[in-house]
């Protein structure tokens, strides 16, 4: 029952959030709730993969042959795990920021958190479609009446795109549900079917399902919707959406596209592994030129995340294993990178970096804890991100589903030079240098945001230095997931 238990711990909770009186109370129960569903996750990663108390299946609509059936393998308690874990760093990182009908705010959050935490434990398509969509209505509010002066365009942006893959994902399961032989949405059930679709239809499901997730990554050119939402909505729903949500799209991939449609996704693996390495690239160099903290943070986000998916279509355990740890690594150095913007902008009322400097002078802890999770960002040695990137980049360059497996790993390498310009380049001009006329009278961060900063960088040096245990963790879910990619008997 531990599925149930993550979805339905923030659910419930984000239901009874309504009805709680006063900023300080809404933001003491969402924190509450979040710790409850940590409690939970961590107790998940005691149990062996075989225990019964990591599954559930019942009667959910009988007529439609779809059942709530909810599991966690590998896969799925790291990134409930990451989904549990971000939300008390997000809370209290941003404890200090005051919203206006505050209870609503957090019930709206945690709503999203259990609709995120039921799209990873799904296993059955149309309860993973609801999920899906559970866990974006609440963004879309959450943008559209807490955002910025653009929040209206910003998150009629997202809805569009969003929608429109929604609405291609949804044909997509109908279609393979019509072709089950016991009209079941069952994952068993479209796992059965993937030697059994004609490689036409297979071609087109492809795409179907693919733009959704896309879509949600995103990857180009699927991507003009994030840099405008994350510069418009609350930092900490710009957390969520950047750390967590985002990897609803690369567990997609891997639970429902390659093993029910492996023709296809080696058809059109090469073609969507350029439009990753495009975005990379893109992104990375768009990223260099920016002035303004949050959208320079939104497209390093776009070329990390395509990385990963760049690694899926290698379709090797080396490189599955580096997506499995990444999701992770890439959730707690983004949701770092944001507690830190949030900080300056809200002492500063700024976000352009022409407009800081010498901050290290007047806030030394902050830019300590800062230095380190950018370097992280940017895969240093002995941080998590170098064993994800490592895995990542070694797994592109051996696989045999391409034979551009050289050039695919040269190019997203320059990504990586890339990070390293545009991150350093901030540190240097937001921390160091002169104390100007803004910066003079900066102070240094308090003990609760030092204490979740360290908290992630404790994380990060942890996981960089002994990532022996996640690796275990989803080590069998690797050659599971490879196994249907590759043979379709």
């Amino acid at each position: 029952m531990v599925p149930v238990l993550l979805i339905v711990i923030p659910l419930l909770s984000g239901l009874a959030g309504w009805f709680i009186k006063g900023e300080g109370a809404a933001r003491t129960w969402s924190l509450l709730s979040s710790l409850a569903t940590l409690a939970v996750s961590v107790y998940a990663l005691t149990l062996s993969k075989d225990n019964p108390a990591l599954h559930a299946d019942v009667e959910w609509i009988p007529a439609l042959g779809s059942r709530f059936s909810v599991g966690l393998d590998g896969m799925g308690r790291i990134l409930t795990l990451l989904t549990a874990l971000g939300y008390p760093l997000i809370l209290i990182g941003t404890w200090r920021d005051s919203y206006r009908k505050a209870p609503n705010f957090h019930a709206l959050m945690l709503l999203m958190q259990a609709g995120l935490m039921g799209v990873f434990v799904s296993m059955d398509a149309l309860l993973f479609y609801f999920f899906w969509e559970l866990a974006l209505v609440p963004a879309y509010f959450l943008g559209s009446q807490w955002g910025g002066e653009r929040r209206i365009q910003a998150t009629f942006k997202f809805f569009l795109y969003t929608f429109i893959g929604s609405l291609l994902m949804l044909v997509g399961i109908i279609w393979l549900y019509y072709h089950t032989p016991d009209h079941s949405f069952s994952l068993n059930s479209f796992y059965a079917l993937r030697s059994k679709i004609a490689n036409d239809d297979q071609v087109w499901l492809f795409w179907v399902f693919f733009i959704a997730f896309a879509i949600k990554m995103p990857i180009w050119p699927l991507h003009t919707w994030q840099p405008d939402m994350y510069e418009q909505a609350p930092t900490a729903v710009t957390m969520v959406l950047s750390g967590i949500m985002v990897k609803m799209g690369l567990f997609g991939i891997i639970r429902w596209l390659a093993p029910v449609l492996p023709t296809g996704f080696w058809a059109w693996g090469d073609t969507a592994s350029a439009l990753c390495i495009i975005g990379m690239i893109y992104a990375s160099l768009v990223a260099i030129r920016q002035d303004d903290l949050k959208r320079l943070v939104a497209y390093s986000s776009i070329a990390h995340m395509g990385l990963m998916c760049l690694a899926i279509f290698a379709t090797t355990s080396t490189g599955m294993q580096g997506v499995m740890i990444q999701m992770f690594n890439h959730g707690i150095n983004i949701i770092g990178l944001w507690i830190v913007v949030d900080l300056i902008e809200r002492q500063f009322h700024t976000r352009k970096i022409s407009e800081l400097g010498g901050l290290a002078q007047k806030a030394p802890g902050l830019a300590i804890l800062l230095v380190i999770v950018a370097l992280a960002n940017v895969a240093l040695p002995l941080t998590n991100a170098f064993v994800g990137e490592f895995l990542l980049f070694s797994g592109v360059y051996s696989s045999m589903a391409t034979r551009y497996n050289v050039l695919f790993t040269v190019v997203a390498g320059l990504s990586i030079i890339l990070s390293a310009v545009y991150t350093l380049n901030m540190i240097q001009r937001v921390f160091y240098g002169n104390v100007n006329r803004l910066t003079e009278k900066a102070r240094d961060i308090r003990l609760n945001e030092k204490v979740i900063l360290a908290t992630i960088v404790v994380i990060i040096v942890v996981i960089g230095v002994y990532p022996k245990p996640v690796l275990d963790l989803t080590k069998d879910t690797v050659e599971a997931v490879i196994t249907k990619m590759i043979y379709k008997q």
